[in-house]
């Protein structure tokens, strides 16, 4: 099993910057992917970032491109991080961090095995 816990989100306005951290626990980070999604009220759950096992391998929605930056740091604090510059309020939603089995490089939230409980990111205009 692996516990994640998110932190980071928060009120900022439209242009700024947060940073979002996920804590892992439990089995061995580092054989991990791990992703970002975010749900906003009333949509689907949709895929952010995901970054393999190494950290080597990185993907993202076309919506986030060159604004958000996923990381992790394997060696001592098991945690992820979601960098997102230039924030506009359709990035508004409740972020969720996730790790799947495998190490598999994917988009899909059904393929994921583990989840956080999420951490509500807010942009204002």
């Amino acid at each position: 099993q692996v516990q994640l816990e998110e932190s980071g989100g928060g009120l900022v306005q439209a242009g700024g910057s947060l940073r979002l951290s996920c804590a892992a626990s439990g089995r061995t980070f580092s054989s991990f992917a791990v992703g970002w999604f975010r749900q906003a009220p009333g949509k689907e759950r949709e895929f952010v970032a995901v970054i393999s096992w190494s950290g080597v391998s990185t993907y993202y929605a076309d919506s986030v491109k060159g604004r958000f930056t996923i990381s992790r740091d394997n060696a001592g604090k098991n945690t992820m991080y979601l960098q997102m510059n230039s924030l506009k309020p359709e990035d508004t939603a409740v972020y969720y961090c996730a790790a799947g089995d495998g190490n598999k490089v994917t988009t899909f939230p059904y393929e994921y095995d583990y989840w956080g409980q999420g951490t509500q990111v807010t942009v204002s205009s």
